[in-house]
């Protein structure tokens, strides 16, 4: 790949998602958490689904991920995602991303790798992988942004720039 091609940010402006690709489902699941809409994430998600941060207790069914989608949607929240690398293997889609956390003026920015699991245009299991060091990194880093603007975290240039530099 070119050094000039952006890692692409996800919006509302993805267009609409095709149920029987699983890799659509899953750019259109993270399209709808970045745009705050916890409505559009949740119609792609499995009654079942299973939701695994490695290292923390796992959640399970859509109620309770549910819960975690509309935390989200606060007026002095906010989500973003930009898309490294995205591949799947029949009904798996491996996601290398950075994520964007915003809380008021903090922007903490952090490398994540996914791996989704899609049945029937639903995602029965969403299990995110991040460096516990390199999220509190990325915490110091937007409190020190939110001080001092210029140390405030850019989205990435490039898909070869670090995830969450």
């Amino acid at each position: 790949m070119s050094g000039t091609l952006l890692p692409r940010p996800l919006d509302a402006a993805t267009g609409g998602v095709v149920v029987e690709d699983p890799t659509a489902v899953v750019e259109g699941f993270l399209a709808a958490m970045a745009a705050g809409d916890p409505d559009g994430a949740a119609q792609l998600i499995d009654d079942d689904i299973l939701y695994v941060n490695v290292g923390l207790p796992k959640i399970r069914g859509r109620r309770d991920v549910e819960k975690v989608l509309r935390g989200l949607d606060r007026p002095s929240l906010g989500f973003e995602v930009y898309l490294h690398a995205i591949s799947a293997e029949g009904n798996v889609v491996l996601t290398e991303r950075t994520d964007v956390l915003l809380l008021g003026p903090v922007r903490a920015q952090f490398w994540v790798w996914g791996r989704f699991e899609v049945v029937d245009g639903k995602i029965t299991l969403w299990r995110d992988s991040f460096d516990f060091w390199d999220l509190l990194r990325a915490n110091v880093r937007g409190l020190l942004g939110a001080l001092i603007p210029s140390l405030r975290p850019k989205p990435p240039a490039t898909r070869e720039a670090p995830p969450g530099r």
